[in-house]
């Protein structure tokens, strides 16, 4: 939810000390379009040619009938689309209607007309380019409200507090950007954790601390302005807390908080630890927000380099911006693109880099909810508390290695090391040599181990509580791995357990899934899933190796992918996989962008993405490569922003 409450005008209304917790705060947008053309006007004219010629006779031929202005079958109403179909709120109706054209399940097989191969391929080429048709434009920007994590890093980073301080705060809900908004559980969370780091770090009654110096300085000499003191020393506690100068007005609205304290007889470092609680609940704190205000009339404008900095350093560190960040965001440098590449290496080269897996990483592979994922503990003991650990830990140090080694893409999928520890390497039949509860990198022999799609943690985050799923794993690649849109099932789908047990007591389970796609409904996405799930299928529930299933049958690894590639194990899966170089790029591309702007990619997008590509392929899709390709990327460094003059006007 973005709210129209403008931070600087929050803060010139003064708000008392005890209830500076209670906002949520984000940027308001424009909808107005830059001048500059992100596509040629050839590119865009053809665009529009072949909406008008093809595009549009495809829709009232196959869909408006049931999906148009008369009839909305789903709810869904292709009419708007029609009529602006560069229009942001068209681009995912057309990536909704691709994705159900492709797997053939719009028209439905009922429809007296179908769409002939040829057709099909016109409108997902067409959709393609419906990128030419968007202006210039980096994307709503939202003013964010530090993650759980980075709000525990940031504590850590300001006073040497335990980053766990923060463990009583709600869980965000993970997905491509990050909530925005403050509950009021929320609001006394924050309160709350303020007090706990203050008694902490300024125990009431105690003698003056070397942090309190370094917080507060030395206390003003008899007779001096307290008030001045005070701000001066608002303004250094703010510089830090705040990851940016303090505006005059912020500044005053914490000289309020003094003056509040100084009326009721507190003494100077009680009004100055008054002063700093407001600090730690304050918007200004909890969000990341801009120095300055932009000029009248801007619809776009380039981040501050205080900003920038903070984006920087959240995305890569879950942290506040260091000393050498905020330096160079003081000198005005860090917008240059050499130097902001230069920190992007720095940055990487730290052990704290690995915070980009536990942000992204974790979300990618879906292993989020693998310490709390139900499995069966007849059948998998062996799921203990220390195991599931060991499983992500394994995940971070791989995505690790690749980043911090600058390894290709590729090799997220094909590699020939992981790592391990006692607890894990039974799955892998390794306890013989690696032993202990330290991870360690081991070099893997078996060419069907190696890579995410043959890792523990995965196989069993796509899997049952019992068993495994050729369709949740055939999904997971799809749509993690190859970037592809997999349709959702259509309802009233029996599940495999509604079979008929007589008619399948003997068959394995891979004979099952195939009898349950026999249904018309089921077998046009069955048929590019379940090959890739059969593919993995020597892998049990928990990612052990094994060469017959739970029915004893024996494990039929084969398939084949569209394009007649076929597979007959893991490592040939893995290999298919992988020779899809670009794909693979392109989804990873666009999945760390999305993280790294902290929303869904749309419009202007997806000609930014077409540009990585571009600089990533001329240095073999390496991961550092990449991520300082997003870093200096135009949606990264630029902001668009409503005309404030029009927003207080109401228009």
């Amino acid at each position: 939810m973005l709210l129209p409450i403008h931070i600087k005008e929050t803060f010139r209304r003064g708000l008392p000390a005890l209830a500076l917790v209670s906002f949520a705060l984000a940027l308001p947008v424009a909808v107005a379009a830059p001048t500059e053309e992100p596509g040629s006007p050839a590119r865009q004219a053809e665009t529009n040619r072949v909406f008008k010629e093809r595009v549009t006779p495809f829709f009232k031929t196959y869909c408006t009938d049931c999906h148009g202005i008369h009839r909305m079958e789903g709810g869904i109403n292709f009419a708007p689309a029609l009529l602006a179909p560069g229009a942001p709120s068209s681009a995912k109706q057309w990536k909704q209607a691709l994705a159900n054209v492709k797997a053939h399940n719009m028209p439905p097989e009922y429809a007296k007309k179908q769409p002939t191969e040829a057709e099909r391929q016109m409108f997902a080429d067409w959709v393609g380019t419906t990128k030419y048709l968007t202006p210039m434009d980096p994307g709503v920007f939202v003013i964010r409200r530090l993650t759980k994590v980075e709000y525990g890093n940031t504590l850590r980073d300001l006073f040497g507090v335990d980053p766990a301080i923060a463990a009583d705060l709600p869980d965000e809900v993970s997905g491509a950007g990050y909530l925005n908004t403050l509950s009021p559980l929320q609001s006394e969370k924050y309160l709350a954790i303020a007090n706990e780091v203050l008694n902490c770090v300024l125990p009431k009654n105690a003698p003056p601390t070397k942090v309190q110096q370094r917080l507060f300085g030395e206390k003003p000499a008899p007779g001096s302005d307290l008030r001045a003191a005070a701000k001066k020393v608002a303004r250094s506690l703010t510089r830090s807390a705040y990851r940016r100068p303090a505006s005059e007005a912020e500044l005053e609205v914490l000289l309020g908080v003094f003056d509040l304290a100084a009326r009721n007889k507190l003494p100077y470092p009680a009004a100055l630890r008054l002063m700093l609680k407001a600090v730690l609940v304050s918007p200004q704190f909890l969000f990341i927000t801009p120095a300055a205000e932009p000029q009248p009339g801007q619809t776009i404008v380039p981040l501050d380099d205080y900003q920038l900095a903070s984006r920087l350093s959240y995305l890569l560190w879950a942290t506040m911006p260091d000393a050498e960040l905020s330096a160079l965001a003081d000198a005005g440098k860090l917008h240059e693109p050499a130097v902001l590449r230069a920190q992007v290496k720095r940055l990487l080269a730290d052990t704290r880099a690995r915070a980009l897996f536990d942000g992204f990483g974790v979300q990618w592979l879906g292993l989020g909810d693998l310490g709390a994922k139900t499995f069966d503990t007849a059948k998998f003991p062996q799921m203990t508390p220390q195991l599931r650990a060991a499983m992500v830990d394994e995940a971070r140090l791989f995505f690790d290695s690749i980043v911090r080694e600058n390894r290709s893409v590729v090799d997220f999928v094909e590699s020939d090391y992981t790592f391990l520890n006692g607890a894990l390497a039974p799955l892998y039949g390794m306890e013989k040599t690696v032993t202990g509860p330290e991870m360690r990198r081991v070099k893997l022999k078996d060419a069907n181990r190696g890579g995410v799609l043959a890792m523990p943690g995965v196989l069993a985050a796509t899997s049952f509580p019992n068993r495994t799923s050729a369709v949740k794993r055939g999904v997971w690649v799809l749509e993690q791995v190859l970037g592809e849109h997999v349709p959702p099932a259509p309802p009233n789908i029996p599940a495999l357990e509604k079979q008929d047990k007589k008619t399948v007591e003997n068959l394995t389970l891979r004979q099952r899934t195939e009898l349950h796609r026999t249904n018309a409904v089921c077998a046009n996405c069955h048929k590019v899933l379940d090959p890739i799930g059969f593919g993995l299928e020597n892998f049990d529930a928990i990612g052990r190796w094994r060469t017959k299933d739970d029915t004893g049958g024996a494990i039929d690894a084969a398939g084949e992918l569209p394009g007649e590639r076929r597979f007959s194990s893991p490592r040939e899966l893995k290999k298919v996989i992988a020779a899809r170089k670009e794909e693979l790029a392109r989804n990873l591309t666009r999945k760390l962008l999305a993280y790294a702007l902290c929303r869904q990619l749309e419009g202007y997008d997806e000609i930014v993405v077409d540009q990585l590509m571009g600089a990533i392929a001329k240095d073999n899709y390496r991961m550092q490569t990449l991520i300082s390709e997003i870093v200096t990327s135009y949606p990264f460094v630029n902001r668009r922003i409503q005309d404030l003059e029009a927003s207080s006007n109401g228009k």
